[in-house]
Formats: C-alpha cells, sequence, structure tokens
C-alpha cells in the first residue's frame, strides 16, 4: 500500500461543508467519489486536516488515503479532477511515509477571512466575502486579537455542537490588514472549535464598530461561556489556507489560490 497526500482547493458555497454526510453534498464525499472513479479499485476512504462548515472555503485542504496503486503525482492530479466538479480541484499529490497523517502530523492550521466594508453588499464576490456597512477601526480590532494570544480556554467562542475533546487551543498569530475596501483577517493556531473563528470575527467587529471596547474581548475570553460573545458571523469570506507541517515531509505550503485572495 502506498500513502497518498493531497492538496485541495474548493469553493464551498454549493457543499455542506467539508465531513461526509449521508445526502452526499460535502467536498469529501465528491473527492472520494472522484477517487473512486479514477482508481477503479473500490470505495476510497480519505482522512483530511482540519474540517469546514457548510459555506466555507479552502485554498489548500490536505488530505491522505491508502491505495494499492502507483500513479505519478502528476497522474493524481489530473485523473481525480477529471471527476471533480469545477469548484473543487486537487492542487497537488504527493506520495508521503506511512506515519503522515493529515491531521495527526498537522503543528498548526490557518485561515482567513476576507471581508469587505462598503455602504452596498457585495455583488460579483458575493458569498467569497462577508461584509460589513459601517467604518471599522483598525487599531481596535488588533488591540481586542491580541487578548487572543496564547493558550486559552476558548469556550466563549466554542459552538454547541463542538466535539473537540478540550476547549484549550494555542493561537499563535492574529493579522489584520485592509487592502482598498476589504479587510483580510489572518489566524494561525494550533487548532480550532466549531465555529471558533465566526465567532471571534462577530466580536471584533462589534469593537471596530465602536460597540465596544477593546478590552471586551479580554472579558468575553474570561467569560467562558459562548453568551457573552457575540452572534457567529457569516461563513461567506472564510477560507481555509490549510495546515502547517514539519518541512521534512516535502509537502507544499501554498497554492496559486494564495496570491488571488486578497
Amino acid at each position: 500500500m502506498h500513502r497518498i497526500a493531497l492538496g485541495v482547493g474548493f469553493n464551498g458555497r454549493a457543499y455542506d461543508g467539508w465531513q461526509s454526510q449521508p445526502g452526499g453534498n460535502t467536498v469529501q464525499d465528491q473527492l472520494e467519489l472522484a477517487l473512486e472513479r479514477f482508481t477503479a479499485t473500490g470505495p476510497v476512504s480519505t482522512l483530511c486536516a482540519g474540517r469546514t462548515d457548510a459555506g466555507v472555503h479552502g485554498l489548500m485542504q490536505v488530505v491522505h488515503f491508502d491505495t494499492p496503486l502507483e500513479r505519478a503525482e502528476h497522474a493524481w492530479v489530473r485523473g481525480t479532477n477529471s471527476f471533480l466538479p469545477a469548484d473543487i480541484a486537487v492542487q497537488w499529490a504527493r506520495s508521503v511515509p506511512a506515519s503522515f497523517h493529515a491531521r495527526a502530523s498537522a503543528q498548526a492550521r490557518r485561515y482567513a477571512y476576507v471581508l469587505l466594508e462598503s455602504p452596498v453588499r457585495p455583488g460579483v464576490d458575493q458569498g467569497q466575502v462577508g461584509w460589513v456597512f459601517r467604518p471599522l477601526d483598525q487599531a481596535a480590532m488588533q488591540a481586542a486579537a491580541d487578548a487572543l494570544l496564547g493558550e486559552h480556554d476558548f469556550t466563549s467562542f466554542r459552538a454547541s455542537s463542538c466535539q473537540a475533546h478540550s476547549p484549550v487551543k494555542q493561537m499563535r498569530r492574529i493579522a489584520i490588514v485592509r487592502r482598498g475596501a476589504y479587510w483580510r483577517f489572518e489566524f494561525e493556531a494550533n487548532a480550532f472549535l466549531h465555529h471558533m473563528i465566526r465567532n471571534i470575527m462577530g466580536c471584533l467587529l462589534a469593537v471596530g464598530s465602536g460597540n465596544r471596547p477593546p478590552g471586551w474581548m479580554a472579558e468575553v475570553l474570561a467569560a467562558r461561556s459562548r453568551d457573552a460573545a457575540s452572534p457567529t458571523f457569516s461563513p461567506d469570506g472564510l477560507y481555509f489556507l490549510g495546515p502547517v507541517y514539519d518541512p521534512a515531509f516535502g509537502l507544499p505550503d501554498r497554492t496559486p489560490a494564495f496570491d488571488w485572495l486578497p
């Protein structure tokens, strides 16, 4: 058996998230069906680096699977893509050792949230960006975000349906930049809870719009209660940038879509 890792990009608007469901309308379902059709060896089971919600996009989801087939790396990419819908595409394939595990080998995970600040709702990029119509204060949002850095109990930002064993995570980086009318929020942590980033975004925008002071974020964190935080923000502008692995595995850390994202 050979272990293969794939980097997968997808637009999540049409799907019910990543993880396979009985209805079959998930990114994982589409990928596994394409692999089954390409390999013609029966069902193929994949394991991913991190699950995403309905409507969330992925620039570089990483999966692995085991197969008895030997194929060139470019053949895995082109062959699988020939059976995938247009809004899902394998970006790269690598042969990896049996010790590699897409989820367990990840040292960190990265997300970006792209937000449009405009008095008018998005049109061309509808479903691909979040939207606010009030002006935002960058310094206030960054000050609030800094309170989340380090290892904390993130219960206040955890969905009630979250299945993680522990709410304690290590937030390594939050960066907020503006490019014209678009804001980009980048997050890196060892792992994330269900809805964690979307709940943090709701709080950051409450601070950025002046409804809450920057110090309020630390109070929300300390409360360890979902009731203390803002409502969950839209999934539209959320992108899974992919996991971070030991360089020894030789896996890419970005795809061409990284150059497109604002």
